[in-house]
């Protein structure tokens, strides 16, 4: 049989893999979008996927972040927490040949809080399925894309595909805070020839990213009991003006004469969003201090160090119009995300190989995505020489009550997947 005869068998092989293993693949999200997997707590579904992997007869490597080492990397985002107890979790599929590329398949297992609770309409945790769908926090983002790239390997193992190149299967805490989980799994050495993040980007691939950024913002205002409120200075409404100059900074960044040419059909591609406020603990008392959690925005490109003095600068510049914070200006901090923006061609070998995969499953022409928040892409694009792209199922409700991801779209992804390896890879 000729090479590429071979190549459509094999495929062929593969997708009915799939096809017969959809039931254990919708059980594996549905085990791992009922565990709760918020910032500090990923220990769980960790080990639902190591087992996983073992079962697949996997070596697996599960290890915890060294902080200190990590810390010296430029791309580390700083934290003030803790990374004991909180593994990432890794396997090879070594090649049983030679002349392939190596590829890393890599997901996140962290989400984000659910509260308030009170406002969905299904259990968060309870990974119910309706409408096609399945319903639960991190159901899309991104725990059907972890599913559908181990779902993928077991497909093609399952088949008796061997591959020409090494492939890994990884799973990392924190993409939404730091990034720092793809850091330590890509500093331990889990790089390749390329990477794909099954990201839920309705079967789109990423070919663009801005850069995200955090900062804490400290207000100072003169406490008092309330009986003599007007002779105090209430820090909680003088944050408001805080938050109209942030919602100032981003109308300053949008600005159409210093778009990024990759945005130059995007609405509106800096979003400036003031994620977090906490100020006060009585009624009748004025509060002394209130402090704000700010995500904001850059393009690919930016000086990150240039981006934050202009924030920070820009912010105590605005608010100089309010005696009290002219005198008293509020402290900006920096903290968590501090993560590049990046573009990757389109006829980068990985957006080919994507591309053709998306085509082999009956998709049509690939549509490609310019996304205005950040993925772990960035990490292996420009700091570990490995050229990756994202593409995944459909979802909807990120960040925010009753997500959902479209199951059937799952299936897709994970076909393509295989195919993507199948290209990529070789087949031994």
């Amino acid at each position: 049989m000729c090479a590429v005869g071979m190549a459509d068998a094999a495929r062929a092989r593969a997708f009915a893999a799939v096809d017969a293993g959809w039931e254990r693949e919708v059980d594996l999200l549905r085990r791992i979008v009922s565990q709760p997997s918020r910032l500090g707590e990923e220990a769980a579904v960790q080990h639902v996927i190591a087992g996983e992997l073992e079962r697949m007869g996997l070596g697996v490597d599960m290890w915890e972040i060294d902080k200190p080492t990590l810390a010296r990397h430029p791309a580390y985002g700083p934290v003030d927490w803790s990374y004991e107890g909180r593994p990432n979790v890794a396997a090879r599929w070594p090649a049983a040949g030679e002349g392939g590329r190596s590829l890393v398949l890599q997901g996140h297992v962290d989400v984000v809080p659910v509260t308030p609770e009170h406002r969905w309409t299904r259990d968060p945790w309870g990974a119910e399925i309706a409408d096609g769908r399945m319903w639960g926090r991190g159901a899309a983002d991104m725990k059907a894309g972890v599913a559908a790239m181990i779902s993928a390997v077991r497909a093609l193992r399952e088949a008796g595909i061997e591959l020409r190149a090494d492939l890994a299967l990884v799973t990392v805490i924190e993409e939404e805070a730091t990034g720092n989980g793809a850091l330590g799994a890509l500093a331990r050495g889990y790089t390749a020839d390329a990477a794909i993040i099954p990201e839920p980007f309705g079967l789109q691939a990423l070919e663009a990213q801005v850069g995200v950024l955090w900062a804490r913002v400290t207000v100072h205002g003169q406490g008092a009991h309330a009986e003599r409120a007007t002779e105090a200075q209430n820090a909680v409404v003088k944050a408001a003006r805080v938050v109209r100059a942030v919602a100032e900074l981003e109308e300053q960044a949008n600005r159409a004469e210093d778009r990024h040419p990759q945005f130059a059909t995007v609405a509106h591609p800096l979003n400036y969003n003031v994620g977090v406020i906490r100020g006060g603990d009585w009624a009748s008392s004025v509060p002394e201090e209130c402090v704000l959690e700010v995500r904001f925005a850059a393009y690919p490109g930016a000086d990150l160090a240039e981006v934050q003095r202009r924030f920070r600068d820009g912010l105590v510049d605005a608010v100089r119009d309010d005696p009290w914070l002219a005198e008293h200006p509020p402290q900006v901090a920096f903290h968590g995300f501090r993560a590049e923006g990046f573009v990757i061609a389109r006829d980068e070998p990985i957006m080919r190989t994507v591309a053709a995969a998306h085509r082999a499953v009956g998709g049509g022409e690939l549509a490609y995505l310019t996304f205005t928040a950040t993925t772990d892409a960035r990490l292996f694009n420009l700091h570990f020489d490995t050229p990756a792209t994202c593409y995944g199922p459909l979802g909807g409700n990120l960040h925010a009550p009753d997500e959902w991801v479209d199951l059937e779209s799952m299936r897709t992804s994970t076909k393509v997947l295989a195919a993507a390896v199948l290209d990529w890879c070789g087949v031994a």
